[in-house]
This record gives C-alpha cells, structure tokens and sequence, in this order.
C-alpha cells in the first residue's frame, strides 16, 4: 500500500503559483462530482499533501482565507490519530472512492469531525488527491447521545442478571465468615476460597461500570480476545437463565485499532440479541478469525432466524423485531462499527439460526 502521507510534513511548503488549480481548470467529470455531492469543503492536494485547490467555503466553515490555506499540507490540520488512520489505510494506488471520519482543525484551534470522501485523481500528469468533506458534527453528537442512552438501557437491562450473580458469592462470603468465627481449622483453604468469590464479584461490578461510563471516542489497539472476555462476564447470567451455552473460540491473537468501551457494547448488542431470540435455549457461538487483512467476530445463535425480507431494514432506525425492542441497538452498532472502517453482515436462515460477522481492520504494527 502506497501512502501519500508518509511524505514530510513541510515538503513544497509555501505557495507555488504555478501550482495553484483554478476551479475552471479542472476537467468536467471532477467538477460535476464536486457539484453532485453534498460537501462543506472541496480540497485538490498533490502526494506530498500540499494544498493546491481549495474551495472558497473554507472561510466559512474552517476560518481560513484560501490564500492561507493553499500551499500548506493537509497534515497540519489533521488530528494525529486520523493521520495514522489514514496513513494505515489510503491506498494512493486505489481510484475508487475511499470514506474516513477524521478531525479538522479551525482557526481557532478547535477541532471539528468531519466525514471525508478522498479520491486518487489523474490531473496535469499527476496523481492528486481530491477530498471531500463535510461537517457531522451535530449528526455525531445526536449519535452518541444515543449511544450513551442506549448503554444505560443495557445496564439496567442487565442490572437484575447481574444482582443475582452477585449474590451467590455474597452468600458464600458470608457462610466462609461464619466459619471461620467459629474457629475451624485449614484456614488457607478457605481464604483461597473466598478471594476467587470477591475476584469474581469485583470483574462483574467493573465491567458493568465500565459500559456504562461517558463516551469517550479514544481508539488505541485493542485485544479482541480479552474484550469478548469480559463481555461474556457480563452476559454469562443471562445467558444461565435462557439456558444458553454462550462458547468463545478464538484463532489467534488478534488486534484491532478501536475505541475499546463502543465495541464492547457493540459485542453486548448482539450477543443479548442473540440470547433474547432463544427462547428454548441452545448454544451462542461467538468465532474470532483471520479473513485476508480483516479480523472477524462472527457470533452464531440457534434462534428462530429472520426472514430474507427483512434483513436489509435490520440496521434501519426504530425497526425491531422484539415486541419491547426499541429499534436502535442494530443500528447503533452499525454505525460504530463503520466508524472503526468495518462492516457489519447478517446472515439468517428461518429455523436455523442467524449470524452476524463484525469485519474490522487489523492492528498495523
């Protein structure tokens, strides 16, 4: 993979006339994308990412006169971690049309999200990159405002499951005590005994805080493997009362670039759809395996399936199958997971069961 961004930050810097686009230069099939698709800023910058065409909409939306802003890279006004996003995953060989959510930064140093299409472009004997990007910053606050909202309703959800998990050690602890007040001898044994009950108590308290704390959109790299753990922790209960197998079978240890708290919820999502939807009990198969450059968590139940026709509208808002369902988990996680650059696929066949495969980019090292 080529990336374009791995070239200086200060190459070519300041203005070179002879390098400055004029819209009316630029051939008609470019100019009728920048027309026929909605954006706040259109942008043409060659591979070292020196800025060589900008629209005039920048003042409005950024605060940068376009004569500020042409000449300078593109670098300067990214967030870091959307500059190694892109650097891991623009592909400078691939014409096609490549989506990323990424922060700008305005004059006043304040950084906005924006959703940007970037594509690779032949022009004047060159290979440019054309950006176009518009601000979501409203969309995103009104998502996670719902995302937020929709891991408080998992918690409570969860709340009596896990009320009932704790109890049992509680009982325990409480009988080890009694014992021991009353003078019984191998001491040890029991103390053992009761750490691993006070252990278990403190991985389920901790993992119900954990999805329920404020959102916080900080992605680092991430074990799989130990994030379904605790998942698992979580769901475990419920899964017992539905007489349900939950089973874990991982391939590999595998690491992916996220925010660790949206895809655990991500995880719990489908994992008590799963278990909701398996009403006579049976086993949830939750897989982790490689698929060419893609990391996939593919989690299978053995539920009634949904039919074929409404598959498409599973991700669509306020849709729900559930009588007491609100409609919005699926959605929810679709967004998450697009926004980490995966993909969520729905696979159902009635009387057998359905999967959901979570597709997401390998770790780069």
């Amino acid at each position: 993979m080529l990336n374009y961004v791995d070239q200086p930050e200060n190459a070519d810097a300041g203005p070179d006339k002879n390098k400055i686009i004029k819209l009316f230069d630029l051939p008609k099939d470019i100019v009728e994308k920048m027309e026929n698709n909605g954006f706040d800023i259109a942008c043409i910058n060659n591979y070292s990412g020196k800025i060589e065409y900008i629209s005039d909409s920048v003042q409005k939306v950024l605060g940068f006169s376009k004569q500020e802003a042409i000449g300078q890279t593109v670098f300067r006004y990214i967030m870091r971690d959307d500059l190694i996003n892109i650097k891991n995953y623009f592909d400078m060989n691939n014409h096609n049309e490549q989506k990323f959510y990424i922060h700008i930064r305005n004059h006043i140093g304040r950084f906005i999200v924006f959703e940007i299409i970037l594509q690779v472009i032949e022009f004047q004997g060159e290979k440019k990159v054309l950006s176009l990007s518009r601000d979501i910053s409203d969309k995103k606050q009104a998502e996670e405002m719902l995302i937020r909202s929709e891991k408080m309703s998992i918690a409570g959800q969860l709340a009596a499951g896990i009320a009932h998990e704790i109890r049992n050690p509680l009982t325990s602890l409480k009988g080890f005590v009694q014992l021991l007040q009353g003078g019984i001898t191998n001491k040890d044994e029991y103390y053992k005994i009761m750490m691993d009950e006070i252990d278990k108590i403190n991985a389920i308290t901790s993992e119900l805080l954990f999805i329920s704390k404020p959102m916080t959109d900080e992605k680092c790299n991430e074990n799989v493997q130990i994030m379904l753990q605790d998942v698992i922790i979580l769901l475990r209960t419920q899964a017992n009362l539905y007489d349900i197998d939950l089973v874990l079978e991982v391939q590999g240890d595998y690491m992916v670039h996220c925010d660790k708290s949206q895809l655990k919820q991500v995880f719990i999502n489908l994992i008590k759809n799963a278990i909701e939807e398996m009403a006579n009990g049976g086993m949830i198969h939750v897989q982790v395996y490689r698929n060419g450059q893609e990391c996939v968590i593919s989690i299978a139940d053995q539920g009634p399936g949904i039919p074929k026709h409404l598959i498409h509208k599973l991700k669509e808002p306020f849709f729900t199958t559930k009588k007491n369902g609100t409609g919005l988990g699926l959605m929810i996680s679709n967004q998450i997971i697009d926004n980490h650059n995966g993909r969520l696929e729905i696979k159902s066949e009635n009387g057998k069961g359905s999967t959901f495969s979570i597709c997401l980019p390998f770790s780069e090292d």
